[in-house]
C-alpha cells in the first residue's frame, strides 16, 4: 500500500494513541496532536520519536491548530493524506441541568475542533486532488440510552455525523472521501478499570479494544471508494444491548 502522512489529533491516549500507533507500525508518517504538551511528548518518546513522526500540542478549538498541523505534516513529510478528527469529550448531565458554558465546551472542543481542522486539511487536499478525512463519532447518535443523560456530547457528535454527509457531498469530485468511524465501549484510561461493567452494552457481550477501532481507521483510510459511511465499530451497541 502507498505511504500516507496521518494527522491524528487527541493522539496522547486512549484511542487517538493507537490508531497513530497503528499506521506508524505499518510504515506510515504520523503526526500526532494533543492539547496537553506533557502527555503529546511522552507518547512521541514512547514511540520512539523516529524520522516518520511529528508532533505539535495545541487545542483543536483554535483554528490556527489545525493550520500548524498542516504546516508540520507538509514540511516534513510533503503530503497530507488522511485526517483523524479523534479530539473529543464525553460527559454526563441531565438536560435540565446543562447551562450555556457547559453545552458550549462540547460544541467548542469536539464540533469546532472537528470543523476547523478539516478545513485546514482539506485546503491541501484539494490541491493534492487526494485525501481521506476520518471523524470519529458515537452510535448513540441513533440509539438513545435512557438513565444515562448526554444531551450535550451527543449533540456535538450528531453535528459530526452531519458534517460527514455534507463534506463528502462537497468534495467527492474532487476524490476527497469523509467518513465517520463510530466506537462502541472501548478498554482505554478513560474508562479506567470499570470498562467491562459496560459489557452488556454491546450485542457481544464485550467491549471493544483501542486496535479494532485502530483496524478500522486504517481500512477506510488506505481504501479509494469508501465515502459518506458510518461504520459502527461497536460490537452491537448501535442495534441492541444484552439483558444481563
Amino acid at each position: 500500500m502507498k505511504k500516507q502522512t496521518i494527522i491524528v489529533t487527541g493522539a496522547a491516549s486512549g484511542i487517538g494513541k493507537g490508531i497513530a500507533k497503528y499506521f506508524l507500525d505499518r510504515g506510515d508518517n504520523v503526526v500526532i496532536n494533543s492539547v496537553t504538551p506533557s502527555s503529546l511528548e511522552k507518547t512521541y518518546n514512547e514511540f520512539g520519536a523516529g524520522d516518520n513522526l511529528a508532533m505539535f500540542a495545541g487545542d483543536v478549538s483554535n483554528k490556527q491548530t489545525g493550520e500548524q498541523l498542516v504546516k508540520i505534516a507538509l514540511e516534513k513529510f510533503g503530503s497530507v493524506d488522511v485526517l483523524v478528527n479523534n479530539a473529543g469529550i464525553f460527559d454526563s448531565k441531565p438536560f435540565l441541568e446543562v447551562d450555556e458554558a457547559y453545552l458550549d465546551k462540547f460544541l467548542t472542543t469536539n464540533f469546532k475542533g472537528t470543523y476547523f481542522t478539516t478545513q485546514s486539511a482539506i485546503s491541501q487536499m484539494l490541491k493534492q486532488k487526494d485525501g481521506v478525512v476520518i471523524n470519529i463519532g458515537t452510535p448513540l447518535v441513533n440509539h438513545g440510552l435512557g438513565g444515562w443523560p448526554a444531551s450535550a456530547p451527543v449533540s456535538s457528535k450528531g453535528a459530526i455525523h452531519a458534517l460527514t454527509i455534507q463534506l463528502a457531498a462537497e468534495f467527492g469530485r474532487q476524490n476527497i472521501r469523509v467518513n465517520t468511524v463510530a466506537p462502541g465501549v472501548i478498554r482505554t484510561p478513560m474508562h479506567g478499570d470499570k470498562s467491562d461493567l459496560s459489557a452488556g452494552l454491546h450485542l457481544l457481550n464485550r467491549v471493544g479494544e483501542v486496535d479494532d477501532v485502530a483496524e478500522m481507521v486504517y481500512t477506510v483510510a488506505k481504501s479509494t471508494f469508501i465515502t459518506v459511511s458510518i461504520i459502527n465499530v461497536d460490537g452491537g451497541k448501535g442495534a441492541g444491548h444484552n439483558l444481563n
